[in-house]
């Protein structure tokens, strides 16, 4: 065994394992070392380390990963620069030193940082969007041919109206929250994220508009004239609800699909299985809208849903994700926990400050 300490023994090669596997892209994070990702679900670090800051920063490097540290390892000068897989029996009065590296400590809860946090809130502004669903039934009768000069309660469209609205709003919230996430992997993509978000918004809000237009000007029991205008004007606030839904909430997610998705997929924030049914549903969605602006099906019909059903999949399961796990740790998470100074996941892995602390290194 020996220790972190002046001298010449700091400098060698040395062997960092972790749980769990980071990709190519850390290379740079560890001046250049090499990663290898072994069966067992651990990675290796290895490479030369010139003194004891270096071996020190590399250690930081861990804690900032997420990842929980394994074991520290300095491998011999005519020892091959490959990941070693055994390991040398602790005696007792190394066990004590070791212990810090070679078992990791379990961690202590802290408050929840900034990064889970964020995922968690747009998790749950994800999640919200879907309360919208019941305005399926709600609307039923308001977009009746006579409910303008009918009889029939409003109460249905003015829920539905309320619900739209705040599907609205936390749409808005979502492309808020992630904003300053995802731009990290490409700003402009995130923008125009923000932008579609926006656009769908406001096409929610002019549907809502239609319908509490619709209900503002009913006049039951109108006879005559009086009832063939009111009609009309009926049936166009209908129209006017209808292509705003076609291009607000079937369009807009296509759009949203196709950036936020990207985004995701290449950053490895979320398992890419989930961005990758968006990314596959997007052009499916773009085929129903495309086949209902030129009346080829109804925006109700069987055909449609089943095309719509990806996307839907794609952003119930990106919300359920962020809620329970938060992001994965990758390169980005890593440049924010670097600022923040906690993990992506909120814990702070203990095994890391425990070896940075007792200097104790295993061989």
């Amino acid at each position: 065994m020996s220790e972190i300490s002046s001298g010449d023994r700091d400098t060698g090669r040395y062997e960092i394992r972790v749980k769990g596997h980071l990709d190519q892209r850390w290379t740079t994070w560890f001046d250049g070392m090499r990663l290898s990702n072994e069966d067992d679900g651990t990675t290796v670090v290895h490479g030369p380390v010139a003194d004891q800051a270096a071996l020190h920063g590399l250690l930081r490097t861990v804690r900032d990963t997420g990842l929980p540290l394994i074991s520290v390892t300095r491998v011999e000068p005519d020892h091959p620069d490959v990941p070693t897989t055994e390991s040398r029996q602790l005696t007792p009065s190394d066990e004590e030193t070791d212990m810090a590296i070679t078992r990791t400590t379990p961690s202590k809860r802290v408050p929840m940082d900034s990064t889970r946090r964020t995922a968690l809130v747009a998790g749950v502004f994800y999640l919200i969007t879907f309360v919208s669903i019941p305005t399926l039934g709600l609307y039923a009768t308001v977009k009746g041919e006579d409910f303008i000069i009918g009889s029939a309660a409003s109460t249905g469209a003015l829920w539905g109206g309320f619900l739209e609205v705040i599907v609205a709003l936390a749409g808005i919230g979502t492309a808020i929250t992630l904003f300053p996430v995802v731009r990290r992997q490409n700003e402009a993509m995130a923008l125009g994220f923000v932008a579609t978000r926006t656009l769908e918004a406001a096409m929610i809000f002019a549907g809502v508009a239609s319908l509490l237009s619709l209900v503002a000007l009913r006049q039951p029991g109108a006879s005559g004239a009086d009832a063939t205008s009111l009609t009309a004007v009926g049936q166009a606030l209908v129209a006017s609800y209808n292509g705003a839904f076609l291009l607000g909430q079937s369009l807009m997610p296509v759009m949203n699909a196709l950036l936020l998705g990207t985004l995701m997929y290449r950053s490895g924030l979320v398992p890419r299985l989930i961005p990758l049914v968006g990314l596959v549903g997007a052009p499916l969605q773009l085929t129903a809208v495309v086949l209902t602006m030129f009346g080829v099906v109804d925006r109700t019909s069987t055909a449609t849903g089943i095309l719509v059903l990806p996307i839907a999949f794609w952003e119930l399961s990106l919300g359920v994700y962020l809620v329970v796990k938060g992001f994965k740790p990758s390169p980005i998470t890593a440049g924010m926990v670097a600022a923040g100074g906690t993990s992506a996941s909120g814990d702070r892995p203990a095994a890391t400050t425990a070896a940075l602390s007792s200097g104790g290194v295993s061989r």
